[in-house]
């Protein structure tokens, strides 16, 4: 696999400085960089199968590039447009930070993902926006992972057969930890 970085340099002013010709305005240079379009179109594929799979309410996503920032706009059915959120690239196809649009200010807030976490992936980021704007809190919740058929086994495997468990040793009460509970006053 082949990696690029793009970096462009953007002159950004320095509030309250000048410069020596007395014009008031100095520059400074900013890195920005973007990441592989390799990447993008992963974003791409991976929103647009999420959308088609939770969201039957859109009828298609615009997403655009910007540096390190992808910013995904949704088409309703009924033909109403809106923006969703910003997602930034942090070095990672399945890792994203995520801002959600704000209509009130125009603008994109910072946020944290419903697992509370500050990075997630691109499609936790397109169910916490759309649960929000098409009014679906079922988006925020996790449903759970680990369901099994069976009860899990409490001994290890012997020999590594996975069909056949080892034989159970009881723990002497003297091993056991002590719990003990007090309410304090």
């Amino acid at each position: 696999m082949t990696w690029a970085c793009v970096l462009y340099a953007v002159p950004a002013p320095v509030p309250g400085t000048t410069r020596r010709d007395g014009t008031g305005r100095q520059e400074k240079m900013t890195v920005v960089a973007t990441y592989p379009d390799s990447t993008k179109t992963s974003l791409e594929q991976r929103l647009r199968a999420r959308a088609r799979e939770r969201w039957p309410q859109i009828a298609s996503l615009q997403i655009r590039h910007r540096g390190n920032f992808s910013y995904v706009d949704a088409t309703l059915t009924d033909a109403t447009t809106f923006k969703l959120c910003r997602l930034r690239y942090v070095g990672s196809a399945s890792q994203w930070q995520f801002a959600i649009y704000r209509a009130s200010h125009d603008d994109y807030d910072e946020s944290v993902f419903f697992t509370g976490l500050p990075v997630g992936t691109c499609q936790d980021a397109l169910d916490t926006a759309c649960g929000l704007y098409l009014n679906d809190p079922t988006a925020w919740t996790q449903h759970p992972t680990n369901l099994r058929a069976r009860p899990l086994s409490i001994t290890p495997p012997l020999g590594g057969n996975p069909g056949r468990t080892g034989p159970t040793m009881p723990v002497p009460d003297q091993e056991r930890p002590a719990l003990s509970c007090s309410r304090a006053s």
